[in-house]
């Protein structure tokens, strides 16, 4: 089913989360980002469309800044997050540097996507990026945001994406396989749920556990943004993007990882 939906889709959004891009020190890991892109590449030659939704901005703030890691005032964390878009976009223009693709990058807000003029140049600026070859790297701007205009969370903005994009497929890569009826860190016998047509039986069937450490969404959140794509007839993959060469694999159908259907 998974390699099925590569196959058919031309215009994919792929959403990187925090834990998938932090290495083992909660620093940017950067030999994730040169494999990804590599793979990135080799999709694209294929004939694909990529956008990336990017998640880690504070990551990266903390790799330039770590005396700042334990700050919780909102100044010094959206002061982080500044420091670290330059650094986040520095790391995947390096990464894709070897294949030649040009990156360029889209920071937004919640007010973006409801004010309709600047939701048709976002939607303009996308599409003229994308054809020229170039992968636009999209995350929250949350050295401006409270709450009134914060999206929240880069599974939610990497749906919201997909849709202004019109995109035919959005990969959320996260730290795990998919979604499993019960959390599997905490039990044992968690059995993956490969493939959801129904979400609304979905979450009413299984038990969804605590957040994870790095990100701000925990599984409801990767949920709720399968509903928003699927409501507009784009499909959903769940996935773990710390396994080796996950997206070669998801590609190739050796990789497991959750599918949500669209009507």
């Amino acid at each position: 089913m998974i390699a099925k939906l590569f196959a058919r889709s031309r215009k994919i959004v792929i959403k990187i989360g925090s834990n998938t891009l932090a290495d083992a020190e909660g620093k940017i890991d950067r030999a994730f980002l040169a494999s990804f892109a590599e793979q990135a590449a080799v999709l694209m030659k294929s004939g694909k469309q990529l956008v990336v939704v990017s998640s880690g901005a504070r990551i990266a703030g903390i790799s330039a800044i770590d005396k700042w890691a334990r700050k919780k005032d909102i100044h010094y964390k959206q002061a982080l997050c500044a420091i670290g878009q330059v650094e986040l976009m520095e790391a995947w223009k390096k990464a894709f540097e070897p294949s030649g693709i040009h990156i360029a990058q889209l920071l937004l807000t919640r007010d973006d996507f409801s004010d309709d003029i600047r939701t048709l140049n976002m939607r303009n600026t996308l599409f003229t990026l994308v054809d020229e070859g170039v992968v636009p790297v999209i995350n929250e701007n949350d050295s401006v945001c409270v709450d009134e205009i914060k999206i929240g969370d880069n599974d939610t903005l990497a749906s919201l994406s997909a849709v202004l994009w019109s995109a035919d497929l959005l990969v959320l890569f996260s730290d795990i396989d998919g979604v499993y009826d019960k959390n599997p860190k905490e039990h044992g016998d968690a059995v993956l749920v490969e493939t959801v047509s129904d979400i609304a039986a979905l979450k009413a069937s299984i038990s969804i556990g605590t957040t994870n450490g790095f990100g701000t969404g925990g599984i409801s959140t990767k949920i709720e943004a399968a509903e928003k794509a699927v409501s507009y007839g784009i499909p959903m993959i769940l996935a773990h993007g710390g396994r080796p060469r996950a997206l070669e694999a998801l590609v190739a159908g050796r990789q497991p990882g959750t599918v949500f259907l669209a009507d």
